[in-house]
């Protein structure tokens, strides 16, 4: 399945939109340090608990507002619906900052753990918290405004003459095999970032300031805080789940770069070492499943074709989101309400611009759920219904819970949930709702899974490695002058991808991806991407399906559907270990389960690897 980038920045609108982004995806820590308190301001436990409820009260109420003029904006994009989903944006901003600001002087007291947790929530809820300075706070909206202004208007222009945006450079990226093309594209889109540089680097150093200003050494140790756990120890977490999958990435990269090597030739696709970024497909690098059609392996077509299968049944895009919705009441959910019917969104209207990207809304902290989305009737579009509708009952799930509790249980959970319902559109599915006649035998599974881990498996080192990144320049120890060299210097260490022309401090590549300089938080997408396998295994466990678990399907299986749903139900109002335990028996998450998925391809990969002699590693 190939998501990409619009997967990527989705969990921004399907948790909750602006309010989810201040208060429900963060996690507390496991000692917060703590601000300076005089003793004649020392606080009460009272005084605590009115503020809790307080900042629950009003930014449950904001979230309607939010959210409404969010929706209204994505759906019909005018400067007047810009206007007011912008004014409300701001008064949510401020919120929160008051919030996070007012919560640093309760840390001390000795709260219950539900009262406990909110206020570490509170107070971790802001991704660029601002100085307690009234001219700092508004420089640094101003350089936060800048930074998504220059990479939202980049285009550039090739040397035909066609100035291109950022997704029709992607789409040059993803279908252009010519070397010398694909690299103009990939280091003429890296121009839109240069500007960014001394921008980033002062708002490090606001937002590092408003960091100290809520009691924490720096905006690294914030980020790091909300994962239920130290921050060290979350950061040696995340080494301990690399270290499990990466024999599993060595053996795809070592496979990859010898397909590329015999169709480009050792001058641009050397044999040893990294691969040059600008050959795999995606403007990042960060998925490689639009080059699988090179390193397909012989008579790997699976015999049917998903597009074709709904076409031949008559899906249109109302009824592929029935089937998807019929997915989750076959494992005991309730059916989705009417008002998500009316409501939602499934066809590009012709009369006005909307927004596009796929999403999930919870417009009303209850029952107004719904999805966004101008749906293809492909079988990628499939199983992003699949996937977003994951989002919605999951959304609908924690409805009871108080409104800080409103969210997963980390952050990665929400994307790993939706990922883990599309593991489950496997051939026996389609087999078994009448789309496929047969299933194909097991020869056909290896270039399935090949295509899937292009994308999934590729895609682990790049979500580990952005916010290393960020964190050291955060923290100080990546200084502005070592920007793009330890950029770099990750990206090989992790990835084992290069740059494909000589880059300098002139440069700012990692301006380049959105996540920069919009401020997004990118380590959630590495967690989803271990989780969905951890659940799906679980999963089907629980269902107790004996074959192998890359065949497995949950669709209707009420034990299943029942543990899913305990685990969804808690959203964040326990430790993520705890939810975790719910579904998969333990506390610790567990990157074997991604190993047992691609366990036929790895042997297949090693097999072809050692029949080329290949060096792999770089």
């Amino acid at each position: 399945m190939s998501l990409t980038h619009l997967k990527l920045t989705r969990i921004a609108a399907t948790v909750g939109l602006a309010i989810v982004a201040a208060a429900c995806t963060q996690q507390e820590t496991a000692k917060a340090p703590t601000p300076a308190v005089t003793e004649a301001a020392k606080p009460t436990v009272a005084e605590a608990k009115a503020f809790i409820q307080n900042a629950e009260a009003e930014l449950a109420a904001l979230s309607l507002e939010s959210n409404r003029a969010e929706w209204i904006y994505s759906n019909f994009i005018t400067e007047d619906t810009a206007s007011l989903s912008a004014a409300v944006a701001e008064k949510v901003t401020a919120a929160s900052v008051r919030f996070a600001n007012e919560a640093a002087r309760f840390v001390d007291l000795p709260l219950d753990a539900d009262d406990a947790r909110k206020l570490n929530l509170l107070r971790s809820a802001l991704v660029l918290p601002a100085p307690l300075d009234p001219a700092k706070n508004a420089e640094l909206a101003k350089i936060s405004s800048e930074l998504n202004g220059l990479y939202g208007k980049g285009k550039y222009c090739l040397k035909d003459g066609r100035c291109l945006t950022q997704p029709e450079l992607s789409a040059l990226m993803a279908e252009s095999r010519d070397p010398e093309l694909l690299k103009e594209v990939w280091a003429g889109w890296r121009e839109i970032a240069k500007p960014m540089r001394p921008l980033f680097e002062r708002e490090v150093e606001l937002a590092n300031e408003g960091a100290r200003d809520l009691g924490y050494p720096s905006l690294s140790e914030l980020w790091r805080s909300q994962y239920d756990m130290a921050p060290n120890d979350f950061s040696a977490e995340l080494d301990r789940l690399w270290g499990q999958v990466k024999p599993l990435y060595e053996s795809l990269h070592c496979y990859v770069r010898g397909e590329l090597n015999q169709q480009y030739g050792d001058e641009v696709a050397p044999k040893t070492g990294a691969i040059p970024a600008h050959l795999l497909g995606n403007m990042w690098a960060q998925q490689w499943g639009n080059i699988y059609p090179m390193l397909a392996p012989k008579d790997a077509d699976p015999g049917y074709d998903v597009t074709e299968l709904l076409a031949k049944q008559g899906y249109d895009e109302q009824k592929m989101v029935k089937q998807a919705e019929s997915f989750f009441t076959s494992l005991g959910f309730d059916a989705l309400p009417d008002t998500f019917w009316q409501r939602s969104l499934f066809v590009q209207p012709k009369d006005r611009d909307v927004i596009c990207h796929a999403s999930a809304w919870d417009l009303d902290n209850a029952d107004d759920i719904r999805i966004k989305m101008c749906i293809q009737k492909t079988g990628d579009d499939f199983k992003v219904i699949h996937h977003e509708l994951g989002h919605n009952f999951y959304q609908r799930a924690y409805k009871n819970q108080p409104y800080i509790f409103k969210g997963s249980a980390n952050d990665g959970f929400h994307e790993a949930i939706g990922d883990t319902i599309a593991l489950s559109i496997t051939p026996k599915y389609l087999q078994q709702i009448g789309l496929l006649d047969q299933v194909p035998d097991a020869s056909k599974d290896i270039g399935l899974l090949l295509r899937q881990a292009l994308d999934k498996v590729a895609f682990l080192p790049f979500g580990l490695m952005i916010d290393q990144w960020r964190w050291k320049v955060f923290s100080g120890e990546i200084k502005p002058e070592q920007y793009n060299q330890a950029w770099w210097e990750l990206r090989q260490k992790y990835q084992g991808v290069m740059a494909p022309v000589e880059r300098s401090e002139a440069d700012f590549d990692p301006g380049a991806k959105y996540h920069v300089p919009g401020n997004v938080p990118y380590t959630r997408y590495f967690l989803a991407h271990i989780l969905q396998f951890q659940f799906h295994k679980a999963l089907c466990d629980i269902a107790k399906d004996e074959g192998p678990v890359h065949r497995c399907s949950i669709y209707g299986n009420k034990d299943a559907g029942a543990k899913l749903n305990a685990m969804l139900e808690m959203g964040l109002s326990k430790p993520w270990p705890q939810a975790l335990a719910v579904v998969t028996g333990r506390e610790q998450m567990d990157a074997s389960a991604v190993l047992d998925y691609f366990a036929p391809l790895k042997s297949w990969l090693d097999e072809q690897n050692n029949a080329a002699n290949r060096q792999c590693g770089w």
